[in-house]
């Protein structure tokens, strides 16, 4: 099996083929329809507010999400940092997931540009629990900082892809509105939520005052993400997104691409979320590697390889030799993201490979 799949990576005159490249689904290229798109693009300046592709990319972008406006930003780290810094002060407190992307992955960002410190929760597959929450909320005490925001990440990158509930989600608004504290939502891979539970993308927005969506994470733009809330939310964003330096000029060649993006690419995420499916099943089988199946929602497979008694940086360089692309790690933890670029024979061919590495 293997070795007939191996052929496969090989074109006719003998030549290694690309990689299977499952390191995450930022990797994935742009269509043919949004390089075309970029060519036909109308565009202008969009810090003056004249270029029409991104004015028309906005304009969608809020109405998908039944908000009243919408800012195009260059990253999700920039969206979800020019959050932060509109919905607080220097010197506040917000709640986080202890493994959400704002702290894992954005370098600090909080305490450097908005000045915040952060109160962190351990949640159950990534989701804090609202009685928790409301037990890190602070009281008004000439010790403590205000608590000015409620962070949450659906789907839950670390947790393995994982998608918040919708009653968890309003029971978690109900307990900001309580205490008049806004939710704002990492939503990277929001449409990868909808598309598992089967709902417009509308029904997840509504419980966050604040949105960042992803453009380039599976839905293939190349640069960019959105961000949504109200109209005078976004008027505030839209300074701070200037003063970090992501005022672009003529954008709408980027812009174009997001519209395709939301057009087309959000209504094939099902066909990842299968072959994130079939390789976590495959895995599972494999002797030393353990998974929770119950955390394969979407299109994220995270497990442990510590019963093959190598490290996850030793299992991509073994990996690598059969052209395939993960992310190692100096532990014993790895994760495989599936995407556009991927098909179900690539993912046969990773565990047959994986088998192999497992059985040597």
């Amino acid at each position: 099996m293997i070795i007939k799949l191996l052929n496969k990576t090989k074109n006719a005159g003998g030549n290694i083929m690309k990689f299977i490249d499952l390191r995450s689904d930022t990797v994935t290229l742009p269509t043919p329809e949004m390089r075309e798109a970029m060519y036909k693009a109308e565009v202008g300046d969009d810090v003056y507010g004249e270029d029409p592709t991104v004015n028309k990319l906005e304009e969608m972008a809020a109405n998908i999400m039944g908000k009243e406006a919408a800012l195009f930003v260059t990253s999700g780290t920039q969206g979800n940092q020019i959050a932060v810094m509109a919905h607080t002060q220097p010197g506040d407190e917000i709640i986080l997931e202890e493994r959400c992307h704002i702290i894992t992955y954005e370098v600090g960002g909080i305490a450097r540009l908005a000045g915040v410190q952060a109160k962190t929760i351990f949640g159950k597959y990534g989701f804090m629990a609202p009685e928790d929450i409301e037990a890190a909320i602070r009281e008004e005490n000439i010790h403590y900082p205000r608590t000015s925001l409620i962070c949450v990440e659906n789907t839950h990158n670390r947790a393995g892809g994982t998608v918040m509930p919708l009653d968890l989600l309003k029971r978690t608004q109900e307990v900001g509105q309580k205490y008049g504290i806004p939710i704002h939502m990492d939503g990277a891979r929001i449409f990868n939520a909808a598309t598992y539970l089967n709902v417009d993308v509308k029904e997840i927005a509504k419980y966050a005052d604040s949105v960042m969506f992803c453009l380039s994470k599976g839905l293939c733009a190349p640069v960019g993400s959105m961000l949504v809330g109200t109209k005078k939310f976004i008027e505030k964003a839209r300074k701070l997104r200037k003063m970090l330096g992501g005022g672009l000029r003529q954008a709408g060649f980027l812009a174009a691409c997001g519209i395709v993006a939301l057009e087309k690419m959000t209504k094939r995420l099902h066909e990842d979320h299968i072959n994130a499916r079939i390789l976590a099943e495959g895995l599972s089988e494999i002797p030393g590697i353990k998974l929770d199946l119950g955390t394969v929602q979407t299109n994220i497979v995270i497990c442990d390889i510590s019963g093959l008694k190598m490290t996850g940086n030793e299992l991509a360089e073994s990996l690598h030799k059969y052209n395939i692309k993960i992310n190692g790690s100096k532990n014993t933890i790895v994760r495989f993201v599936t995407h556009h670029g991927i098909n179900k024979e690539d993912i046969l061919y990773t565990i047959d490979v994986i088998k192999k590495i497992a059985l040597r």
